[in-house]
């Protein structure tokens, strides 16, 4: 029985998680024929590689071979799929030896995640569902000691911070995250204001200074958000704020609205000018004009002093992509492109685009992260471009840092569409550095400060041993994400 010192003995769970995962905001997708050939052709190919080099398949899969082995895999299901525009840059030795493949995987990179998730296990939102459900009861952790015992929901103690900790710090290499917000009504909150503080005073706690940063949520259209925003700059130091424009009171509102403008007037007001729009994905189908980014141009443009980061990058989850084309109309990031054209708004504007949920999803579509990439670095800039990940929902990121480390676009579509190559100095840049200027922090610094402090020591004495899960928590079926929604917590 897997426990939390052993969480895959038989090692069956891959390094690199291609699954129906959703974060709870969007239906999951299945799988396609070539994602299912990939995971069966690494395990298949982890297991005879584990052989060959005389380890249990276990310990084989939490090496960095084992993670060039799944990427390879999924270059030989893509490749036999004709899915060429996008491919994972592996050497084919990676697979056993591991120098190589911490060389092509592993990096030294300021890694700043700006969304990141929480779920307050002893929060007041339990009390606005029914006694009868059981939140996030299907998460493989959720079956740890603890949960054995006591009342029925005791089991959400196995998803706390310290295991929070454990996916963000010690099985990813994540220096710092950004703790957001669901969305939600005031009294409803799957994490308050003071239950993310909470997780960030454990983190510094840790001598963990600056690992943690905090958003504030606003929706505008709900009364006395906007008038909560003070207490939330003043007494807990948030450093953004976390907007939502197709949930609340009438399905929505736009940021051009006069609830959108009283916002971010307010947060230049307070001095905290970051305003986070979720965008892409419509929560509902009464919300989903909402969702397009049709605003954010005429909103950027006006206040050029307040710096807009779209969420998802306004992307359709499952929505293929293709190259820009003016005027087309096309929903999802072509749409925010299209918004920042229309006002005159090219590269290194005061609008950034946020990759979480994203790139988790393009992971699976090599073509369609080609072009998603390579328009987001074309239009928006290779310095507006942002890293996020969407965990907790996806499990430990440390899979997605992989997959981006190693994605490149093919040189053809780089032709054809003007498309940049992936360089290892845009990796940097997307990894964190680019997210330092919005939030105003020093990346030297706190990489020096990091690297001396008590997380810095405890992964390193973690990864001598390493144990992940290769777990991920959110819904992946229709029935999950249907059982997550009627629970209030997402």
């Amino acid at each position: 029985m897997s426990t939390r010192d052993d969480f895959d003995p038989d090692g069956l769970r891959l390094p690199i998680k291609i699954d129906t995962t959703s974060n709870g905001e969007f239906l999951p997708i299945p799988l396609s024929k070539a994602n299912r050939l990939g995971n069966r052709t690494a395990l298949i190919r982890a297991t005879t590689n584990a052989r060959r080099l005389a380890r249990s398949r276990r310990d084989f899969l939490t090496s960095a071979c084992g993670a060039a082995t799944t990427l390879l895999a999924m270059n030989q299901a893509n490749a036999a799929a004709g899915k060429l525009g996008g491919y994972f840059t592996v050497p084919a030795d990676a697979e056993f030896d591991t120098a190589l493949a911490e060389a092509s995987l592993g990096g030294e990179e300021f890694i700043f995640d700006v969304q990141g998730h929480y779920v307050d296990p002893n929060g007041k939102w339990l009390e606005q569902i029914p006694d009868f459900a059981r939140p996030f009861s299907g998460m493989p952790k959720a079956d740890c000691e603890v949960g054995a015992d006591g009342g029925t929901r005791a089991y959400l103690e196995c998803l706390g911070p310290e295991e929070f900790v454990k996916d963000v710090f010690m099985d990813s290499d994540t220096d710092m995250m950004v703790l957001s917000f669901v969305p939600s009504a005031p009294d409803a909150e799957p994490v308050t204001i003071e239950a993310a503080d909470a997780v960030r005073q454990i983190v510094d706690e840790m001598d963990g200074t600056h690992r943690l940063m905090l958003h504030g949520r606003v929706n505008p259209n709900q009364a006395g958000d906007v008038e909560r925003m003070e207490s939330l700059a003043n007494d807990w130091g948030v450093s953004a704020w976390k907007t939502y424009t197709q949930f609340g009171p009438g399905g929505g509102y736009w940021l051009t609205d006069d609830e959108g403008l009283a916002m971010i007037e307010r947060a230049r007001d307070l001095g905290v000018k970051v305003i986070c729009i979720h965008k892409g994905l419509p929560l509902s189908e009464q919300g989903y004009q909402y969702s397009t980014c049709r605003d954010i141009g005429a909103a950027a443009k006006q206040f050029p002093d307040v710096t807009f980061i779209v969420y998802h990058s306004g992307y359709v989850a499952g929505h293929p992509e293709a190259p820009f084309a003016p005027g087309a109309g096309r929903d999802g990031i072509d749409t925010l492109i299209q918004s920042l054209a229309d006002h005159d708004l090219g590269p290194g504007s005061n609008v950034y685009a946020e990759l979480g949920s994203t790139w988790r999803f393009l992971m699976r579509e090599p073509d369609h992260a080609a072009h998603a990439l390579g328009k987001l670095l074309k239009y928006v800039g290779e310095d507006n471009v942002l890293w996020g990940t969407d965990s907790i929902w996806y499990g430990s990121p440390q899979d997605q840092i992989q997959a981006f480390r190693a994605f490149q676009i093919a040189e053809p579509l780089r032709e054809a569409h003007g498309y940049p190559e992936i360089t290892p100095e845009i990796r940097a840049k997307v990894f964190g550095l680019n997210a330092t200027g919005p939030y105003g922090i020093s990346a030297e610094e706190v990489k020096l400060r990091a690297g001396a402090d008590k997380v810095s020591h405890a992964r390193a004495e973690y990864r001598e041993r390493p144990n992940p899960s290769y777990a991920t928590h959110g819904p992946k079926t229709r029935r999950e994400f249907f059982n997550l929604l009627r629970s209030g917590a997402a």
